[in-house]
């Protein structure tokens, strides 16, 4: 891959990007060019139940922290006519989201999906004990990120919106300015700058915050308790929870795309082919013979 600075990787960024890759607690899943989309990995609850999906643009995965053992999680996809389609556990009506339409990206949480509008606008369904689907009144909304229990929201103008549970101030991002990217973990927050930065906010006792001197990223993911940073080279930084070895990254290379499940990365390479490491209980890490996944819109 050649290297592009930051600044010219995020002029390249399209409005509304989609993930062709996802990442969830136990399961991962991976748009392929032809709107299709694969699935690996815990299916107890139909989330990896894909197979019939067609004319597909986006996914996302419903992550579960690692302290909740009981593998509930869904899968969302977007479809090329705006409509959305749900698959997995659906205790607190998450995969409820087949009267949603003028949808132009998604995101899924534990136990909710968020939908961003293209007018701007942000609905949600699922579980909102502490308000994480409190979305109603946004606007202006460029794209959105669920964590497990708060929800993000980044504006045009590069400021940022949040809602949810704040106990470890993962929703204080009130000052973050000429932010391009957002990702949310467990109880952390993280914000890609235009100059290739990154700044985080929230629980760091597993140092998934020590980001300050990240240079050069162009997309990040964030897993429950551990970052994962996109360099333009199309190499790959990590920090944070490595007990299962998810942030064994250094030796990727070609990358265009990540994402972070629970206890597991993945990363889809230039040539349409993906790489995992983590934890691969279930299989979510069993993509090595994956291929014709969709690059990403904004592939640089």
């Amino acid at each position: 891959m050649d290297y592009i600075s930051p600044e010219e990787a995020v002029l390249k960024v399209q409005r509304w990007p989609k993930d062709t890759i996802a990442a969830g607690r136990r399961h991962t899943v991976g748009l392929k060019s032809d709107g299709t989309v694969m699935a690996a990995g815990d299916n107890i609850y139909g989330q990896c139940d894909v197979g019939g999906w067609r004319n597909i643009v986006a996914v996302a995965a419903g992550n579960v922290h690692m302290a909740t053992n009981t593998g509930n999680a869904h899968t969302i996809g977007l479809k090329s006519d705006s409509a959305v389609t749900a698959v997995g556990w659906n205790k607190h009506d998450q995969c409820d989201v087949n009267d949603w339409r003028d949808i132009v990206a998604v995101a899924a949480g534990w136990r909710r999906t968020i939908g961003l509008k293209s007018d701007g606008a942000v609905v949600a369904v699922g579980r909102n004990n502490d308000g994480e689907c409190n979305v109603s009144g946004w606007h202006d909304i460029l794209a959105v990120a669920a964590g497990d229990w708060h929800t993000i929201g980044l504006k045009l103008d590069g400021t940022l919106m949040a809602v949810g549970n704040n106990r470890y101030r993962q929703c204080n991002v009130g000052g973050w300015r000429n932010i391009v990217a957002v990702a949310a973990g467990y109880l952390h927050t993280i914000g890609l700058k235009s100059d290739g930065k990154v700044v985080a906010i929230g629980s760091d006792k597993n140092g998934q915050c020590d980001v300050s001197d990240w240079r050069g990223i162009v997309a990040i993911a964030a897993g429950s308790n551990h970052t994962i940073g996109l360099k333009s080279n199309g190499t790959v930084a990590a920090v944070g929870w490595n007990e299962y070895g998810q942030c064994n990254v250094s030796n990727w290379h070609d990358i265009v795309a990540i994402a972070a499940g629970c206890a597991h990365t993945v990363g889809l390479k230039s040539d349409g082919t993906m790489v995992a490491v983590g934890d691969n209980e279930y299989g979510q890490c069993d993509v090595s013979g994956w291929y014709g996944i969709q690059l990403p819109n904004n592939y640089f």
